[in-house]
């Protein structure tokens, strides 16, 4: 038996597909996005309400979401659309607010990388009354809803942010368990939300806030305060006990899965990656030309860099998201050649084969369906 829409929302879409006719070949949702780009309902999109420097390279912008927006479950992440000089890219973002607020807002806090162009833009430029197309939240790095849990969270750098969304959600429900926490940054002024992660240190009775720095005040010298099965068992002795939540640089989380494998638990470890994990690209691997058909470009491409990025050098602008071959956006059709998937190592090379741009690189001459 089908559902039926409530008599508002019927009643709303058969306006809709009224206006739409009038406003052919464009959408009414085309005329009222030059009143309130917040109201458009052919896209999404957020307006920019506030920007907070957490760090010297890291900020929290402020968003108010527009029609069609649904809330987030904590943890999860969205894209967002940055334009750049002219250009467009996309970007995926972890939520860090909670969606417990009773504004109707969230945020994204953004750490700017050293080659980071649009990371650097968000930190740098971004500001007040801008709009910036979004997606739906998604991912499901998110904590149980029924589940008695006693988290132990390991983050590092940005990685602190999905951890924090959770965080901030446990308080509003007030149901905060006994948790640990494990956190890595260079210096104590780079800790993202330190001073709320101090005070919900200080205030809250279950949580306990361990924070590691890797550098040595003042110099650009490392420490030996890196993860180890040592600091584990020091800072959480019952962490064989406890579900896991890490976010952070490939290197920790590669040593934090070798610990959880071989404790035998690797069930209890739940991991979120800002970048995909390559496998190791073979010493006699050889890159080659690229032509992207549709675009009437041909470059040089070496066997590591990945073709999304190859094409963005080259001055286009291809379809992608998360960057990380999970989203699927920058799929694309093999027309001849041969690629390599970094993360696995294998080969593709039969025509009509489906690349993700964001992960294959060039493993010889090839063409692509862009």
């Amino acid at each position: 038996m089908q559902t039926q829409q409530p008599p508002s929302r019927s009643f709303r879409n058969q306006l809709i597909r009224i206006t739409d006719w009038f406003a052919f070949p464009l959408r009414a949702s085309h005329y009222v996005e030059l009143v309130n780009p917040l109201w458009t309902t052919h896209k999404m999109q957020a307006q920019v309400v506030k920007v907070w420097d957490e760090t010297k390279d890291a900020r929290t912008i402020t968003l108010k979401p527009g029609t069609n927006w649904r809330l987030h479950r904590a943890g999860q992440h969205i894209r967002i659309g940055i334009p750049v000089e002219g250009r467009h890219y996309t970007r995926t973002y972890t939520i860090s607010s909670a969606p417990e607020r009773s504004d109707g807002l969230f945020t994204i806090t953004v750490k700017a990388i050293d080659d980071g162009r649009v990371s650097r833009h968000i930190v740098r430029n971004i500001k007040v009354g801008d709009f910036l197309p979004v997606g739906l939240p998604q991912g499901d790095f998110y904590l149980p809803d029924a589940s008695p849990i006693q988290p132990l969270f390991i983050t590092a750098g940005s990685g602190i942010t999905p951890a924090m969304s959770m965080l901030r959600s446990l308080i509003a429900q007030h149901r905060m368990p006994s948790t640990e926490h494990i956190h890595f940054a260079p210096h104590e002024f780079d800790v993202i939300f330190g001073k709320e992660l101090r005070a919900m240190d200080a205030e809250q009775k279950y949580y306990h806030l361990h924070e590691v720095h890797t550098r040595k005040f003042g110099e650009d010298q490392h420490t030996d305060s890196h993860f180890s099965l040592e600091m584990l068992e020091q800072f959480c002795p019952d962490w064989r006990e406890r579900d896991c939540y890490a976010c952070g640089p490939a290197s920790l989380l590669s040593a934090l899965e070798s610990t959880w494998e071989e404790a035998g638990i690797s069930r209890r470890l739940h991991i979120e990656r800002f970048m995909a994990e390559f496998a190791e690209v073979p010493a006699d691997a050889t890159g080659g030309k690229v032509t992207f058909a549709r675009s009437g470009v041909e470059v040089d491409a070496d066997s590591q860099m990945n073709l999304l990025r190859v094409a963005e050098e080259a001055g286009m602008n291809p379809p992608h998201g998360c960057r990380m071959g999970i989203c699927h956006t920058c799929n694309t059709t093999l027309k001849s050649g041969c690629v390599r998937d970094l993360r696995s190592g294998e080969i593709l090379n039969e025509a009509g084969a489906i690349v993700q741009t964001c992960v294959c690189a060039a493993a010889g001459d090839c063409e692509l369906d862009l």
